[in-house]
């Protein structure tokens, strides 16, 4: 928690120092960040006791983004239901146009999703189906290389444990790690005026085991498979589970990108397998999810070549988006329940300018099939405005 008031101190002045600093020299460059997420939800559910009415703001955040030369940086710190914690901590060095590495702590390369923040997912939250196997923010190294019509980035990563807790034995007598990879194929003309933008790509994974406390030990033999329900006042899981006596872990997801004028698609698919020791039989878990995406009134869809993604709608733009989602975590054949679930999304977003967003959503998840749990089936109905700078 200490740490933590330092570091946000910390970039309060910088940003205070910088932007004095970047008009003497106009080399050095620094400039605040922040997001703040501002949620109300209405819950109608056949477990109506997990779900709660209300308001809340799952998230805040408070930085400082750098560069000079070829070099960039970025910290930020978060404060997500009252708990402070380190988000975006990273150093980056651009060879060149094409050619970049950045190391610390930040979101990694797999999938579609894996490389935006909650200010560019079209469809309120992350979809369920991709939220189970994303990596989301990782302490690790990452190469990337990007041209009009091809995009790769390979990371090397170690579990999200080895940033809370200290290698002690017994309780962190070890550290997993990870490799994960996208590439991408895009047609050359994407993202200019009135052309098609067509993207095609397929992201791979390897993790060995992570932390797993045994009697207050460490046996470090575990993998977490898991996602909750799409909204954040209530935060609860839907489905998963935790696999133990693993050897290593083997994922891929293919994905694709459609998009002409004011009407997208994007899709993937996830294929996730855990080897077991003792002779136990691998776990295999399979998830997917298409979003439809459609301006009603504003600019075109754009394309951002930078991390291979649609850009976010300019201002004045009203969008609408329907997703669906289907997961499956349990294995009858390695005897793990970790549930199944059904998601079907509706969510209205307008892009005031470039930091406000609205967004108001309409969620079905059903959720069945999970040892230990009756099924669950939720509507909600959610808003949330976003301030992003």
């Amino acid at each position: 928690m200490r740490l933590s008031y330092i570091i946000f101190s910390l970039a309060a002045v910088l940003t205070s120092f910088g932007k004095i600093n970047a008009q003497e020299e106009n080399k050095f460059q620094i400039k605040p960040t922040g997001r703040v997420l501002i949620d109300g939800a209405f819950y109608s559910a056949n477990q109506s006791h997990l779900f709660k009415n209300g308001m809340a703001i799952p998230e805040a955040r408070l930085g400082a983004k750098t560069s000079y030369g070829n070099w960039s940086s970025w910290i930020d710190v978060g404060i997500a239901y009252g708990k402070i914690g380190l988000r975006n901590m990273w150093i980056q060095y651009d060879f060149n146009k094409n050619h970049m590495v950045r190391i610390g702590n930040f979101l990694q390369p797999y999938g579609y999703e894996s490389p935006t923040t909650s200010n560019f997912k079209s469809t309120f939250e992350q979809p369920l189906a991709s939220a189970i196997y994303t990596p989301g923010l990782h302490l690790g190294a990452m190469y990337t290389f990007t041209n009009p019509m091809f995009y790769a980035a390979g990371s090397f990563i170690v579990e999200s444990a080895a940033l809370t807790n200290v290698m002690n034995y017994p309780l962190f007598n070890q550290q997993g790690f990870g490799l994960l990879t996208r590439l991408v194929w895009r047609q050359k003309n994407s993202g200019e005026k009135y052309k098609p933008i067509l993207q095609a790509g397929i992201s791979g994974g390897y993790s060995t085991p992570q932390q797993r406390l045994v009697d207050n030990e460490d046996v470090h033999d575990g993998f977490v498979v898991a996602a909750n329900y799409p909204t954040k006042v209530t935060t609860l899981q839907a489905i998963g589970s935790t696999v133990a006596n693993s050897k290593n872990l083997f994922k891929f997801t293919p994905e694709i990108l459609l998009a002409y004028r004011k009407i997208a698609l994007e899709s993937q698919y996830f294929f996730q397998q855990i080897n077991r020791e003792a002779g136990l039989h691998s776990y295999v878990s399979q998830s997917a999810y298409a979003t439809v995406r459609a301006i009603l009134f504003g600019d075109d869809y754009t394309y951002d070549s930078s991390i291979a993604h649609l850009g976010n709608p300019k201002k004045n733009t009203l969008e609408l988006v329907a997703d669906y989602n289907y997961a499956k975590l349990s294995d009858h054949k390695a005897s793990i329940f970790g549930g199944r679930a059904n998601s079907f999304n509706l969510t209205l977003n307008y892009y005031f300018n470039p930091y406000i967003t609205a967004r108001l959503n309409y969620s079905y998840t059903h959720a069945w099939d999970r040892q230990g749990y009756e099924p669950v089936t939720v509507n909600v109905i959610q808003a949330r405005i976003m301030l992003l700078f």
